[in-house]
């Protein structure tokens, strides 16, 4: 793949969409992905038609679908909008703001309920992407919210699907965005959007990491990798080899790093939106890739160079 262009088999799946984030791949062909800014779950076929599963309210972010079947969303709470050069971009923290949360969605109803929005008392403030262990559980990423001049320290949580446990498992972190597992599902993945940096943490058990000194690191994680030149890093999905593709704002690519924390390569899309902020892999050989762009509300999609990485769930 070319780092300055687009891979050529990429196409335009769908447009005007507000805000689209969380792309999921459905076994019968059909990609889920939310509209942050129209606070819905949408269903996206293969021709482009598309239809709402479930009008989820706030701001619906990251979303996966769980052991069971159902499909889990972190809802941000919400955003401020406004436009700059003809783009929808967010505008720090809406007057409505009631809190984040974690819901469910049954995909067949399009009932939602949920989950959490309090761990030990204190709010959720504004989750953002989520992540499957092979146990049933998954962690999280709580980047907060910004307010004027002030914004979160930002947290990673794991919790279980029946509501009886969650817990934060990291704090402090500024901005933590995408988030995901190893292909042996022994280490955790966390990025940071602002300062562009991965991070990594050892699983122990389920929800326990191993963590480095506070001396050694500003929250236990290792670094992986760090940005050369200027850019931020969003969501993340990893490939079946361990590499981690990291989607990339402010030049709209990928951007993808060897389990290692080697540049493997950064292919743009160039699809007229510097703002790529999801991706998701499906097909019967998860050799698929669909991806969004969400400042001029795009969904496009191509064959990607590697297999992506089987849900652990």
């Amino acid at each position: 793949m070319s780092a300055a262009d687009k891979p050529s088999n990429f196409r335009l799946l769908a447009e005007d969409l507000r805000f689209p984030e969380g792309p999921v791949w459905l076994p019968d062909g059909t990609v889920l992905c939310v509209e942050i800014q129209a606070g819905t779950l949408t269903a996206i076929e293969r021709n482009g038609k598309r239809s709402v599963v479930a009008q989820l309210g706030g701001g619906p972010n990251g979303a996966v679908l769980g052991p069971d079947g159902a499909c889990y969303v972190c809802n941000n709470g919400g955003f401020a909008w406004a436009q700059r050069d003809g783009r929808l971009v967010t505008a720090g923290t809406p007057s409505d703001y009631s809190g984040g949360s974690i819901q469910r969605v049954d995909l067949a109803s399009g009932r939602f309920e949920t989950l959490y929005n309090k761990c030990d008392g204190e709010p959720l403030r504004g989750p953002n992407d989520l992540v499957f262990d092979a146990h049933g559980g998954f962690y999280f990423t709580d980047p907060g919210k910004l307010r004027g001049r002030a914004m979160d320290r930002g947290s990673v949580f794991y919790a279980r699907v029946d509501g009886s446990l969650i817990r934060e498992v990291i704090h402090p972190m500024s901005i933590p965005n995408g988030v995901g597992l190893s292909p042996d599902g022994a280490t955790l993945y966390v990025v940071e959007t602002e300062t562009a940096r991965l991070w990594s943490w050892p699983i122990k058990r389920p929800g326990e990491l191993e963590k480095l000194p506070w001396y050694e690191s500003p929250h236990g994680g290792h670094l992986v990798h760090t940005a050369a030149s200027f850019t931020r890093y969003d969501s993340l999905k990893v490939e079946a080899d361990g590499n981690i593709c990291l989607a990339t704002l402010d030049i709209g690519a990928v951007t993808v790093i060897s389990a290692d924390g080697d540049l493997v390569e950064q292919p743009r899309m160039n699809f007229g939106d510097t703002h790529v902020t999801n991706l998701c892999f499906g097909d019967a050989d998860l050799q698929t890739a669909w991806l969004t762009l969400s400042h001029t509300g795009k969904l496009v999609t191509g064959r990607w160079p590697r297999a992506g990485l089987k849900s652990l769930a």
